[in-house]
């Protein structure tokens, strides 16, 4: 998951470093995570924590780009928070990218900006998916 991570030409990590206990913490304790395999290899992860509503990850290998999976990572993992009874969810990533008008095509909306000029998107269960999350 790493090697994905680490992949990307955008939203490149410059301000933290994670270690494997932040992927383990995030997948074992905080909430889930799925992945995209093709030939036993990893080119796609989205992580959800379904503590805080915060999309830890969604990252696709540039190799595998514009084939559909990130909206299908994106797609199972806001399902999966919606189910944990997650009201809102949000994430940050940089202003002006493809992940900033990924998210937007999604539904998502920018409500301003987070620590090192990061965007801070949030998406609110629809009052269909909040019914069906209370039955």
């Amino acid at each position: 998951m790493h090697r994905v991570r680490l992949s990307v030409r955008e939203n490149r990590l410059v301000f933290s470093v994670i270690s494997e206990s932040d992927y383990r913490e995030h997948l074992e304790v905080l909430g889930r995570g799925w992945v995209v395999e093709i030939e036993d290899e990893i080119i796609g992860l989205a992580i959800g924590n379904a503590k805080n509503g915060n999309v830890w990850a969604l990252f696709v290998h540039p190799d595998h780009e514009r084939r559909g999976y990130g909206r299908q990572l994106h797609d199972v993992m806001v399902s999966w928070l919606w189910e944990q009874g997650v009201p809102k969810l949000w994430l940050t990533t940089d202003p002006d990218t493809r992940a900033q008008r990924f998210y937007e095509a999604a539904g998502w909306s920018v409500v301003g900006f987070a620590k090192g000029g990061q965007l801070r998107l949030e998406l609110r269960g629809s009052s269909a998916t909040l019914a069906t999350r209370s039955e």
